[in-house]
């Protein structure tokens, strides 16, 4: 039998004869993604072709990274660097890859990593990793919850077995009980090597929550209870971190930052701390930073990540002082970056080659160190940008770099 036309498969939908999110079983992904373009422009009079302009395989996308595919949207890829990362467990002059729609950001991380390398280079560091889901469970009381933690604490070799027969990666490193009231919060705690890992903590603590049910009296009432916490603000990430917490500091000599960034030590100093530690501690702002959401974000959708997740990878603190040789000295700290080499959007082609650019396609050898690359690559890339800004509020150059680039 021949391949349906786009047409023809729109055509049946029209007549009733076929349902809108079943194209995909009768016909190849391509097909039926045109014939969904058909039938949303015929409903809303949009011109979609530019949608149809895609590098992926329909195919290998629908269902395993999306539904009811329309196609592509692009988004202008730019290159920052290059930028020397001394990390833990690699070394190397790195270009950073920032998907962006976003004029004058490319250019601001830019000179931010022009002043690093002046200065040496970046150092960049995971100091903790781990990837968490937290379940709520119903107790009848105050007693039960206390011997529920009992218990946890008594069988994680137990939990860690039920957990662990999910994955051939995954490793469980701890759980943590919350007790409120007749709720009891588990947040399990996963390494998860160089895949994110949302989705294997997801299925691994399933499993453990049969475990506990089975040898207890708390009944599980959500898998996630929100301790996690994902994709949310929440102070848990800030403190104890989530996904990876990495580090990145520079020193930038006084000369560097008087030619380059057109200000002093002492101002940008100054600026950190009345702007985003005064600044952001009386808006009650979680994050202390300047604008580490827009690199994040930028090489989240350059390399694929879950843009859902720049709500915790923004999460960070910047610091700057002058030193007592009175150079610059600045620091990052992510507190709960969520990424991954494997898996999810990172096996997408686009996604893929900005990954190769920093060196960490794939799984990496040891595994997880290809993940840890990736963090501390984003890292001094959100260092970058917080000099550069910091500086050029200092230089009183923010508007009209704006006024120039952004508009």
């Amino acid at each position: 039998m021949s391949q349906p036309t786009p047409a023809d498969l729109a055509t049946r939908v029209r007549d009733g004869d076929l349902r809108f999110h079943e194209l995909e079983d009768h016909a190849d992904a391509d097909v039926a993604t045109a014939a969904r373009r058909l039938l949303v422009a015929e409903a809303t009079d949009a011109d979609l072709d530019p949608l149809g302009e895609y590098a992926f395989d329909a195919d290998a996308v629908h269902g395993s990274n999306i539904e009811n595919t329309l196609g592509g949207v692009q988004v202008p890829v730019g290159v920052a660097g290059p930028v020397t990362v001394d990390g833990g467990d690699r070394s190397a002059e790195r270009y950073l890859p920032l998907a962006t729609t976003e004029g004058a950001l490319v250019a601001s991380i830019n000179r931010g990593c022009s002043a690093i390398e002046a200065g040496g280079g970046a150092t960049a560091r995971v100091t903790k990793s781990g990837m968490t889901r937290a379940p709520v469970f119903r107790v009848a009381g105050v007693a039960e919850a206390e011997a529920l933690v009992a218990w946890v604490r008594d069988n994680e070799p137990a939990l860690a077995e039920a957990a662990e027969s999910t994955t051939s990666h995954g490793e469980l490193l701890d759980v943590t009980p919350y007790v409120v009231g007749n709720n009891v919060f588990l947040r399990f705690r996963y390494d998860t090597k160089d895949a994110m890992g949302m989705n294997m903590a997801t299925i691994a603590t399933r499993e453990a929550c049969d475990a506990v049910e089975a040898e207890t009296d708390a009944s599980l009432v959500a898998l996630s209870g929100n301790l996690c916490s994902d994709k949310k603000p929440a102070a848990i990430n800030a403190v104890e971190g989530r996904g990876r917490s990495v580090v990145a500091d520079a020193t930038i000599p006084r000369a560097v930052v008087e030619d380059r960034l057109r200000t002093t030590p002492e101002a940008v100093a100054e600026i950190n701390t009345r702007k985003n530690l005064v600044g952001s501690a009386k808006a009650g702002a979680l994050g202390f930073n300047a604008h580490v959401a827009n690199a994040v974000a930028a090489m989240f959708l350059a390399t694929g990540q879950d843009e859902a997740q720049v709500v915790e990878g923004a999460n960070a603190i910047t610091t700057a002082e002058t030193t007592a040789d009175g150079d610059l000295y600045v620091s990052v700290s992510l507190a709960s970056l969520e990424v991954g080499t494997v898996g999810g959007g990172t096996k997408l082609p686009t996604q893929q080659a900005s990954l190769e650019i920093l060196g960490v396609a794939g799984g990496g050898d040891p595994p997880g160190s290809n993940a840890d690359a990736l963090a501390e690559s984003i890292a001094v890339c959100a260092l970058a940008g917080e000099l550069n800004l910091l500086a050029a509020l200092g230089s009183r150059h923010l508007s009209s770099a704006h006024a120039e680039l952004g508009r």
